[in-house]
């Protein structure tokens, strides 16, 4: 996992033309507030079981961003899943939808971006697309691109502006 001595206010002063800028619109559920790493997606509609697939897989480091189309009907993360996340050391989790079991959340080493918290579980189908484009909050998350999250926001660059960095 890249060193974390960013701050997206630095990033958005040194690169502004590299940078997509998320609109504000996630709450902080995670531990960790300042985190980053190359992009997976997964675009669901209230069903998780292609977020878990993707947590078991992703490498370390990795951020998984979850377009689960701004529902606020259900959780397509708890404790359980997140659990996965942390064990297997990936960068964060960015949720377009919800999630649940939030003080166990709180305590655990790892990001968390969701729009809100929902104590119904998701259904589970096995619906969705992995490894595409998704577009919210003003920006497009592709894969492979690079996530930097911290207290201020959330910046995605095609570039791996770690690499920059001292």
């Amino acid at each position: 996992m890249p060193p974390e001595n960013f701050k997206t206010t630095d990033l958005c002063d040194e690169s502004p033309e590299k940078l997509a800028i998320c609109e504000p619109i996630f709450h902080s559920f995670g531990k960790r507030r300042r985190f980053s790493g190359r992009i997976s997606t997964v675009k669901v509609h209230e069903d998780n079981v292609l977020v878990g697939n993707a947590l078991e897989y992703l490498p370390p480091g990795a951020v998984l961003v979850v377009d689960g189309g701004g529902s606020k009907k259900c959780a397509l993360l708890g404790d359980k899943l997140a659990r996965i996340a942390v064990e297997r050391n990936l960068g964060g989790i960015v949720i377009n939808g919800c999630v649940r079991d939030s003080a166990e959340l709180a305590e655990m080493d790892i990001g968390i971006l969701a729009l809100a918290a929902h104590p119904r579980r998701s259904e589970k189908k096995g619906e969705g697309e992995a490894n595409v484009p998704v577009v919210f909050g003003g920006v497009v998350w592709a894969p492979g691109h690079y996530l930097y999250a911290d207290e201020d926001g959330i910046v995605v660059s095609s570039d791996d502006l770690s690499e920059e960095r001292p």
